[in-house]
């Protein structure tokens, strides 16, 4: 089991920034194949904002349109976010998901609790 604890949603202006953090962490060893943000406003469903690989692959939704950017610290087991240019859009629950294997080999799919971003106009 991989617990992911995420950090840094709260409340913004527009044009504002905000980065986002989500530590993985797990009594056993584990290896991230991949970890990523998604994000799910009221009404809607959780759709993808951006994922990184362990070979350091990157991938946006079209929405972000440059204004996020996604990294990884190995040493640290965290993945961040770092949003730029926030728009009232963009105001939802942002949740940490990682795909990674256990001991045995076996691949998994861990969800954090989510922490919430508003974007003020």
């Amino acid at each position: 089991q991989v617990q992911l604890v995420e950090s840094g949603g709260g409340l913004v202006q527009a044009g504002g920034s905000l980065r986002l953090s989500c530590a993985a962490s797990s009594g056993n060893f584990f290896s991230i194949n991949t970890m990523g943000w998604y994000r799910q406003a009221p009404g809607k469903q959780r759709e993808l904002v951006a994922t990184l690989t362990k070979g350091g692959s990157t991938k946006y939704a079209d929405f972000v349109k440059g204004r996020f950017t996604i990294s990884y610290d190995n040493a640290k087991d965290t993945v961040y976010l770092q949003m730029f240019s926030l728009q009232p859009e963009d105001t939802a629950v942002f949740y940490c998901n990682t795909h990674a294997t256990n001991s045995y080999g076996i691949l998994g799919d861990y969800w954090g609790q989510g922490t919430q971003v508003t974007v003020s106009s």
